[in-house]
């Protein structure tokens, strides 16, 4: 899962208008909850009368039995509280820092590093991010082995011409330690304004030595889309996310960019997922309706009660029967793993380039009136034949290359060149 200081990708559904009411609902009714609560236990840490402690007071979701509940004691919640906000040596604590803070607290200790608690400037980057422009490094970042590692340096971007790559662990921002850090105040170090330099001290994937390496923050642009024209008859569609401002804008976008496609009468396609992190699921199901047909299994969600609903393809794409080569590597994650696990199952394209990255869960989102959000982790996937997604079961490709050090050094892409050598000869 994978959160990204280049762009935030929503790793689920968007919400329907009737969840949206749903959770308004809801939010409004927690909200009445806890200004009660809040007055009851600030009454009682005030000199204010107590209830009989048998009295229940709240009850909790999910609890098993009544002792749980009970068991818990919220008046020490709010003594820390008020210890905090009296005894603090300084002063610049406010009731807002704790706020969030004990809602980032409640939400971590899931252990889930992609559930997680945004604050409204949090949420906001986010956002931002989903739409594809931010000034910064243009890097995504990602959890391995609950380590902040570069995921993958966007093409063009900053954090690529500087020499970051894709794996890197990020040991300390301008000399400051940040392996206690979680992905988000990474992020907020790294932001900044274009023009600025910002220091980086990473180990490279595979090495063992740190390396201080100086980025330039740059403004960054990124397409969630790209295609240039053929080439040998070649077409290279490049899918850089499977986000925009909404599903609906990303699909407009995927279909204006197939239409070129069609247009240009291609013998071949190269779909090009390297480093994608992934984004909308319906997007990878729309996607995967361009090569396969109607009726198609494309994946499977299940639910905490281990639920399954099925999504196949709805229409009929335009190049079924079109010679297939999809590029991946390990920043490739989620939706992309989604759509390249669906085409290689169902032996319709051959995927070409490294393992990938291995996320098969989906991150509702819920966003407050306040400007924060929930982010959970809802569902999980599983790819057609029953294979599940996760760091131990990722997509393997059909043919393994690397790209060497030597090679990105030398400006050489050995998996696009061994992509179009599969079309050549075994196909156009």
């Amino acid at each position: 899962m994978t959160l990204f200081e280049g762009r935030g990708v929503r790793q689920g559904q968007k919400k329907s208008p009737s969840q949206s009411a749903y959770y308004n609902l809801v939010g409004g009714l927690l909200v009445i909850v806890c200004v009660f609560v809040v007055g009851f236990f600030s009454g009682k840490l005030l000199g204010g009368e107590s209830l009989d402690s048998s009295t229940p007071l709240y009850s909790i979701i999910g609890a098993t039995s009544n002792k749980e509940v009970t068991d818990l004691d919220f008046d020490q919640f709010w003594q820390v509280w008020q210890t905090i906000m009296s005894q603090y040596v300084d002063n610049h604590v406010t009731s807002k820092d704790l706020y969030y803070g004990a809602l980032k607290g409640l939400v971590s200790s899931v252990g889930d590093p992609v559930t997680i608690f945004l604050d409204p400037e949090e949420t906001t980057q986010y956002n931002e991010g989903n739409e594809g422009k931010f000034e910064g490094i243009g890097a995504e970042l990602g959890y391995e082995n609950g380590m902040v590692i570069v995921i993958s340096p966007l093409d063009g971007s900053p954090a690529l011409t500087a020499g970051i790559r894709a794996g890197d662990q990020i040991l300390a921002i301008d000399e400051e330690d940040v392996t206690n850090e979680n992905i988000f105040q990474i992020v907020a170090r790294i932001r900044g304004d274009a023009g600025t330099v910002v220091s980086l001290t990473v180990v490279h994937n595979g090495g063992t030595a740190p390396e201080k390496i100086d980025v330039i923050r740059g403004e960054i642009t990124v397409p969630s889309i790209s295609y240039d024209g053929t080439e040998d008859g070649v077409a290279v569609v490049d899918v850089d996310r499977f986000t925009e401002a909404s599903v609906s804008a990303w699909q407009t976008r995927w279909d204006e960019v197939m239409d070129e496609v069609s247009a240009d009468n291609p013998e071949a396609i190269i779909l090009d997922l390297r480093g994608n992190p992934g984004g909308y699921f319906n997007a990878a199901v729309w996607a995967a309706g361009e090569f396969l047909p109607r009726g198609t299994l494309v994946t499977q969600q299940t639910d905490r009660e281990g639920n399954l609903v099925d999504f196949a393809v709805n229409r009929d794409g335009r190049f079924l029967d079109i010679p297939l080569a999809v590029l991946v590597d390990a920043g490739s994650a989620s939706a992309s793993e989604i759509l390249s696990g669906a085409l290689q199952y169902h032996g319709r394209a051959e995927i070409i380039g490294q393992p990938t990255f291995g996320k098969g869960t989906a991150q509702q989102v819920i966003d407050y009136p306040d400007g924060s959000s929930l982010h959970i982790t809802t569902l999980k996937w599983i790819l057609p034949g029953g294979k599940t997604l996760d760091h131990e079961h990722v997509i393997e490709p059909d043919i393994g290359v690397e790209i060497t050090e030597d090679d990105f050094k030398d400006g050489l892409d050995p998996q696009m060149d061994a992509a179009l050598v599969y079309l050549s000869s075994n196909n156009i």
